[in-house]
C-alpha cells in the first residue's frame, strides 16, 4: 500500500520535511517513490509547497495520507481542489476558489496569532498588577 507522508530532512532542531509517496512498510526516512512537495515548520507561517496534480493522482490511485499530510493538504487546498474537480467545475473557477481558501486560512493564522499575543500581554499585565499590590499578611 502506498502512503503519503513526511520524510524528515534538515539538521538537529531545525526540521524540514519532504512530502513523499512511499510504500507503507518503509522507514520514515527510507526510500520513496516520488517527492510531491515540502513543508518547513520553522518559518512563520509554515512554508508549504505541494504539486497538486501529483498529490491528486496519488490519492486517486488509492494512496493513504498520514494525519499530518492530511492537515497540510487541507491547509494548502489540495483536498478542496480534488473535491471541486470531482464536481466538474471549470479550471478557472477551481483556481479562484482554491486561492480564496488559501487567503482565508492565512487570514485565520494571523488573526489567531494576534489574539494569542494580546492574551499573553493581558496575562503579563495582570501578573504585574498583582505583584505591585502589597499584601497585608505579615
Amino acid at each position: 500500500m502506498v502512503r503519503l507522508r513526511l520524510r524528515r530532512r534538515g539538521r538537529a532542531h531545525h526540521p524540514f520535511y519532504d512530502i513523499v509517496a512511499t510504500d507503507a512498510r518503509t522507514k520514515r526516512d527510507g526510500k520513496f517513490i516520488e517527492r510531491i512537495g515540502y513543508y518547513n515548520p520553522m518559518t512563520q507561517p509554515s512554508t508549504i509547497s505541494v504539486n497538486h496534480e501529483r498529490a491528486i493522482y496519488w490519492l486517486g490511485v488509492g494512496a493513504q495520507m498520514s494525519d499530518t499530510v492530511r492537515n497540510i493538504f487541507h491547509y494548502d487546498g489540495v483536498l478542496l481542489r480534488r473535491a471541486l474537480q470531482r464536481q466538474g467545475r471549470s479550471a478557472e473557477e477551481i483556481e479562484r476558489l482554491v486561492e480564496e481558501h488559501r487567503q482565508r486560512v492565512l487570514a485565520r493564522y494571523w488573526r489567531n496569532k494576534e489574539k494569542r499575543a494580546a492574551r499573553k500581554q493581558r496575562a503579563a499585565q495582570q501578573t504585574a498588577t498583582t505583584e505591585e499590590q502589597p499584601s497585608d499578611q505579615a
